[in-house]
């Protein structure tokens, strides 16, 4: 399988190449030149496999310069009942007919994030140590992302991380499992600024070619192909833990801030999983939510960019979403191109033609928003009735499939984090603190931890001086 960017350089790339690469030469982001397709036989032989047996499965559609039995191995090193708690790895919960919650959220750091990141730290390592090569990664995080990727590369051999945050806005129990590392491979830088200042921060030293190769950056981002594969393989266990036939179907809803969770169930869709819509579901920063109603994707600046309880999602300009649009413009890297770096970078925005909007229906998605209001109401009658406590992230994504039931489809909502993250939200909406997973050790007294951390003003020169700095200690 070789990989293309989404800007129309159409130099076709080997996998390994891509995972410690991030985003293409020209800007764009990397797809591979098709997407496998899986038949009823393949899906019902893909449905008696464990968990580590499906990644490898799908992993080797899309990975052909690493050898079977290493893959392999890297998928059952990832996901361990150890490392996530569950033999399932992400089992389904049933709330009520028709609607279940996968969870995700089991694993080090209590977030989906570590469902991808765990694996992309084994392929760094296994890909770094077969080059014997060190890799410098720069990412940002609004909030989940980082903490995952640290906990994934913490004493990775040859891997440096240097995480971007907004400073002040992440939730305590995020901030405390960032800061709290002490890993001398481990750099916290927290931005005074918005996310989209720390993700344009990381595209800007991503595009500086010479600073990239010279100092070896790489990014964790979902921007990152590998991250992305990885989260498909979630999307094919939740079908299987769902339905009992290959001729079934089902829906996701999927928090979205960034694209990068739904994107996967995209490509998932695209391979051939039968699943009937994938919702978006947004806060109040609904940049997604009205592209899907309007056709007008509008980013926003910081001062516009509002400051929620569900604070990972708190994006206005979603990075994956340049993946979709290549496959809904007949992957016209011409076009994307122009969309993304001559329309969005000049003047904010842009819109698709009428008839390119009508075809985003045939793509499965459809959209909503959901306001703090909305969170409480949805945690605390989550609580109420089926005694399950969720997430801020999740109560959007729960609020918002309501909206978009069909009795004869079952919906699953994808679990993004545990509720112990954001303990004040559920405290407010239900009067109880949330519990921490007993699986893992070293939560409580959490927040108490010694931070180690930077603050720098949102300047890409800044950010690249003090990597430089730190590559040459």
């Amino acid at each position: 399988m070789k990989y293309i960017s989404t800007r129309g350089d159409k130099t076709e790339r080997g996998f390994s190449e891509i995972l410690l690469e991030g985003l293409a030469p020209d800007g764009g982001l990397y797809l591979p030149v098709q997407y496998p397709q899986i038949d009823a036989a393949t899906l019902a032989k893909w449905r008696k496999l464990s968990y580590a047996e499906l990644a490898y499965e799908i992993l080797s559609l899309y990975i052909d310069d690493i050898p079977a039995a290493d893959l392999k191995a890297i998928a059952a090193k990832t996901y361990t009942k150890a490392t996530y708690g569950f033999d399932e790895i992400t089992p389904l919960k049933l709330l009520e007919p028709g609607v279940a919650l996968q969870a995700l959220s089991n694993g080090p750091t209590l977030a989906f994030k570590d469902m991808a990141m765990q694996l992309l730290g084994n392929l760094f390592e296994y890909e770094l140590g077969r080059r014997g090569e060190t890799l410098n990664i720069l990412g940002a995080t609004s909030g989940d992302t980082g903490s995952a990727a640290e906990y994934a590369m913490r004493g990775k051999k040859g891997v440096r991380v240097f995480m971007l945050s907004p400073h002040g806005r992440m939730s305590p129990f995020q901030q405390a499992q960032m800061f709290s590392l002490q890993d001398p491979n481990i750099h916290n830088l927290a931005v005074e600024g918005v996310f989209d200042d720390c993700q344009d921060i990381v595209k800007a030293a991503s595009n500086d070619l010479a600073f990239k190769r010279q100092y070896k950056i790489g990014t964790v981002n979902s921007i990152n192909w590998a991250r992305l594969l990885a989260q498909v393989v979630y999307y094919f266990a939740g079908y299987f833990y769902a339905t009992k036939s290959e001729g079934e179907k089902v829906s996701f809803t999927v928090p979205s801030g960034n694209f990068g969770n739904v994107c996967a169930g995209h490509v998932a869709r695209m391979m051939g999983l039968p699943i009937d819509k994938l919702v978006v579901a947004t806060n109040e920063n609904n940049v997604l939510d009205e592209f899907f109603r309007t056709g007008s994707y509008r980013v926003r600046g910081s001062a516009e960019t509002f400051e929620t309880s569900s604070p990972s999602m708190d994006i206005s300009k979603a990075s994956n979403f340049e993946r979709f649009i290549f496959d809904l413009l007949g992957r016209d890297g011409a076009r994307t191109k122009s969309l993304f770096k001559d329309e969005v970078e000049q003047r904010g925005l842009f819109a698709v033609s009428a008839d390119e909007f009508a075809k985003v229906a045939g793509y499965g998605f459809v959209s909503g928003t959901s306001t703090h209001a909305d969170r409480l109401a949805t945690i605390r009658d989550t609580f109420e009735r089926f005694g399950a406590m969720i997430d801020t992230h999740t109560a959007d994504g729960l609020k918002v499939a309501r909206d978009h039931l069909d009795p004869t489809v079952r919906m699953i909502v994808l679990e993004t984090a545990l509720p112990a993250k954001f303990e004040e939200t559920i405290v407010e909406a239900t009067g109880q603190k949330p519990a921490r997973p007993f699986w893992i050790a070293g939560l409580d007294g959490l927040e108490a931890l010694p931070k180690r951390f930077t603050v720098v003003p949102a300047d890409a020169k800044v950010v690249k001086d003090y990597i430089v700095q730190h590559c040459n200690d």
